[in-house]
């Protein structure tokens, strides 16, 4: 998955299908509550003259909506942006319909016509977002040029200033625009962030089966040996004691191809191990190395450099081969790969008390505006680097994913570049592309030494 800029195709474009009918219904029905209840308020208690007939029918409007939905779909069942979008407007008309007959921004409840667009920016995509905006906006400005005055039963005339019922209008306005727009990117980074996580999670429990399966075939491999070795010495002897008898000598050369032919799937399939203690840790630059193993051949040069920084010892440390330590730093090789133009540096050095992981290529680097952003999900900004290679196309998760994976190892992560991306070609330096460096505390990835490896544990 890599992507040193960009987050190609998301992996869920659009979130269809996230809100239930119940939750839209349930809104509605304390909606019709608190509108009755208003209704009844002004009229028994402040003795305001309203049309109670057309209020009620109003009210009975979203009152017969809610019953038909009710009646005709399961509660359980969850909506299209289309119907979601269809609902939101109906709730909207009704609302402003209600407030033109209570006495338009006048009213104190006008302020509530900014909840439906408010669900919209947290359920719906940006374009019927959009639509219930300006369908809101347009509501309101006719609600404020065309309503009924509010008065009192003894005919008094209940109306703010012109110029407050202005200022009414103007922060309705702002509020659609603002709280849409707020609601939006808040829930549009939730969705981003929910999908990259379930990427991660995907990815790693890849590799972690990959990782069981690996240690299967090892232990296969090792346990198969030995009946492999009798099948194929008692199988030698027969074909010297059937020399006289060719038809039974050939089966017996056959026992014996096969049994040769087993032990050499079992060797490619499984790794060097007496057991699975050879799985869970390696020296680090074999960690390294197979990170980088599916990149080795595609067209770039790969150097490994490995020692003791200051203080550090000078035998190679063992570490934890966690299925995700390797996932990730697979990720930022074939990164590294993608964008360079004909190099990359895997460095790696240990001290008493941190192991650091350094990934260099000689690529163009990362584009100024987005270092501060890198790791972020769905990062959609890759600078030069499109046009000199406009076959590329990447999930956009790649260094999320592997951020998110070094992470939970311990890992402290930094991104640089090697050159100022605005030097010409000639003054750059040899590393002038992307660096990613990994620091962790050692004892999170040091393991205690093997030593001897003990019986052989049964496969279950």
């Amino acid at each position: 998955m890599p992507d040193r800029f960009e987050a190609g195709p998301r992996l869920a474009e659009a979130h269809h299908d996230w809100v239930r009918l119940r939750t839209l219904i349930f809104l509605r029905w304390t909606a019709i509550i608190g509108q009755l209840a208003a209704i009844f308020v002004a009229w028994c208690c402040y003795e305001i003259a309203l049309d109670l007939a057309l209020c009620l029918a109003t009210v009975g409007a979203s009152v017969a909506a809610n019953i038909v939905a009710i009646f005709l779909f399961p509660e359980s069942r969850r909506l299209s942006q289309a119907e979601v979008t269809a609902t939101l407007l109906f709730d909207s008309a009704q609302l402003a319909v209600l407030l033109a007959l209570t006495g338009g921004l006048n009213n104190p409840f006008a302020l509530l016509i900014l909840v439906p667009v408010t669900i919209a920016a947290t359920a719906l995509e940006r374009r019927p977002t959009i639509l219930l905006g300006v369908a809101t906006i347009a509501m309101i400005t006719l609600v404020g040029l065309v309503h009924l005055p509010l008065v009192t039963q003894s005919g008094e005339v209940i109306a703010v200033p012109t110029v407050v019922e202005f200022g009414f209008w103007l922060a309705i306005v702002i509020g659609v625009a603002f709280l849409g727009a707020y609601a939006y990117r808040i829930s549009s980074e939730i969705h981003s962030m929910g999908d990259a996580l379930l990427a991660t999670q995907l990815a790693l429990a890849r590799e972690q089966k990959l990782t069981d399966l690996g240690g299967v075939v090892a232990a296969a491999a090792h346990e198969l040996g030995t009946p492999l070795a009798t099948i194929k010495l008692v199988s030698s002897e027969l074909a010297d004691e059937l020399g006289d008898r060719p038809e039974l000598h050939d089966d017996a050369m056959l026992i014996r191809e096969q049994a040769d032919r087993c032990r050499d799937i079992l060797r490619s399939m499984g790794r060097a191990g007496k057991d699975d203690l050879h799985l869970r840790t390696a020296p680090l630059l074999a960690v390294l190395r197979e990170a980088a193993e599916p990149h080795m051949d595609r067209g770039k040069d790969i150097y490994f450099d490995v020692g003791p920084g200051p203080g550090g010892s000078d035998r190679q440390p063992m570490i934890y081969r966690y299925p995700e330590l390797i996932h990730a730093l697979r990720n930022l090789i074939q990164n590294a790969v993608d964008f360079a133009q004909t190099t990359v540096w895997v460095d790696a050095e240990w001290t008493d008390k941190t192991i650091t992981v350094r990934i260099a290529d000689n690529g163009r680097g990362y584009a100024p505006g987005v270092l501060g952003r890198i790791g972020d999900p769905f990062l959609h900004t890759r600078g030069g680097d499109r046009d000199q290679r406009p076959e590329y196309e990447g999930m956009g998760l790649g260094l999320f994913i592997a951020k998110t994976l070094l992470e939970r190892t311990g890992a402290q992560l930094r991104f640089t570049n090697g050159a100022d991306p605005f030097l010409n070609d000639p003054e750059h330096p040899v590393r002038s592309g992307a660096i990613v460096e990994a620091e962790w505390p050692a004892n999170r990835l040091l393991s205690a030494d093997i030593g001897a490896l003990g019986q052989n544990q049964p496969i279950t």
